[in-house]
């Protein structure tokens, strides 16, 4: 029986995993659609990695300017299901400097199960189904 005052570090919580904050899932989300986007031939303009700060990145490819919005999404959440009425006013926004909008949802789970969420310092699984063209 555990006396009060006193933790019993093998019954109460000691082995948690450390799990990944809210930015570093976006940054992880960040660094698929990045490679993706290098491995298509876009040229990086601007990165930008902050939460809530749109686009995330604004690159050319084919002389042509896209802004993409990058979303890290967890279970039970849809990667590609995105707020519409945001993403319009992101592509009327890129219309005034003559781009495309695009957006990459990246669904991660735990590297063993996909409901659970991603830990620190472990496998995980990814859903990215590529980048979605608003228009």
């Amino acid at each position: 029986m555990m006396q009060l005052g006193t933790v019993n570090c093998e019954y109460y919580l000691c082995n948690m995993a450390e799990l990944l904050t809210e930015q570093e899932l976006h940054n992880l989300a960040m660094n698929i659609v990045g490679e993706d986007l290098k491995s298509q031939g876009f040229e990086f303009m601007a990165v930008n990695s902050k939460l809530k700060k749109d686009p995330q990145f604004v690159a050319l490819k084919d002389k042509k300017l896209h802004f993409v919005i990058v979303r890290a999404r967890t279970f039970p959440e849809d990667a590609n299901v995105y707020d519409e009425a945001f993403m319009i006013k992101m592509r009327d926004h890129a219309l005034k400097f003559e781009a495309r909008t695009f957006y990459a949802g990246v669904g991660l789970g735990h590297g063993d199960n996909y409901q659970e969420p991603v830990e620190k310092d472990s496998a995980y699984r990814e859903i990215y189904n590529g980048l979605q063209e608003i228009q």
